[in-house]
């Protein structure tokens, strides 16, 4: 079953978490068959927002949250259960100074 990791961080720590890091964690992931798909995200002020209100778009720059930890980035991982989903999950450096979090992916129905 796929399970997708989200990185939740503040964007000042995260840029203390060397890149050599979270490569080696989704190298590892590739070993194991356990690897989908894995991608870092720009700072959330290089975003945008879209909301589609009445049938028009509204669109905002960066997020449209006052949190402090934003999105950070992602792994799609494949894993028998969410235990080892979670498992898997606790090797992502971020979750060393932010938080992961781990759902379960939901196929579409035709």
């Amino acid at each position: 079953m796929k399970y997708v990791c989200l990185v939740y961080g503040d964007e000042q720590q995260m840029r203390t978490i060397n890149d050599a890091e979270c490569l080696d964690v989704g190298n590892s992931l590739r070993r194991n068959g356990k690897y989908v798909a894995a991608e870092a995200l720009q700072p959330s002020h290089s975003g945008k927002t879209v909301r589609v209100r009445n049938g028009k778009p509204m669109v905002v720059d960066g997020p449209y949250t006052e949190a402090k930890e934003l999105v950070a980035g992602f792994y799609l991982i494949d894993a028998a259960d969410i235990d080892e989903a979670v498992e898997l999950a606790s090797k992502i450096p971020a979750a060393r100074i932010g938080g992961v979090e781990v759902r379960p992916v939901r196929p579409l129905e035709a």
